[in-house]
């Protein structure tokens, strides 16, 4: 598999979720988005090169989430969060999700983090 330079956005996200330390965080390097969702949420679908990387010890062996973060905004609500999927100890997908009828972004998300990245 050809391994593509992730979008900024997922990059980002990736490294908001992912503990320093994580194991999961040696896959990175060799995944690629393979599908992002059209209605523009930011959700992504990821594809690894399991012959490069090994499964994690760390994430389930079955489908589960293995970070989660809430987004707020600036006025401090809280209409979503952003969700880590691993499969079978590789990184899945990244899942955004709304919790009422506004939409949310992975930008939004973006925008409210805490962590400097600097």
């Amino acid at each position: 598999m050809a391994v593509r330079p992730l979008p900024d956005d997922v990059a980002r996200a990736l490294d908001l979720l992912l503990e320093d330390g994580d194991s999961l965080r040696e896959q990175v390097p060799h995944f690629r988005v393979l599908s992002r969702c059209t209605c523009g949420c930011g959700t992504a679908d990821f594809g690894i090169d399991t012959d490069a990387v090994g499964p994690s010890p760390t994430a389930p062996s079955r489908t589960g989430v293995v970070a989660e973060a809430v987004i707020c905004t600036e006025t401090g609500d809280c209409p979503g969060e952003v969700l880590l999927f691993a499969r079978a100890g590789y990184l899945a997908w990244l899942e955004v999700c709304s919790w009422s009828d506004d939409d949310v972004t992975l930008a939004d998300f973006l925008r409210g983090a805490t962590r400097d990245l600097s």
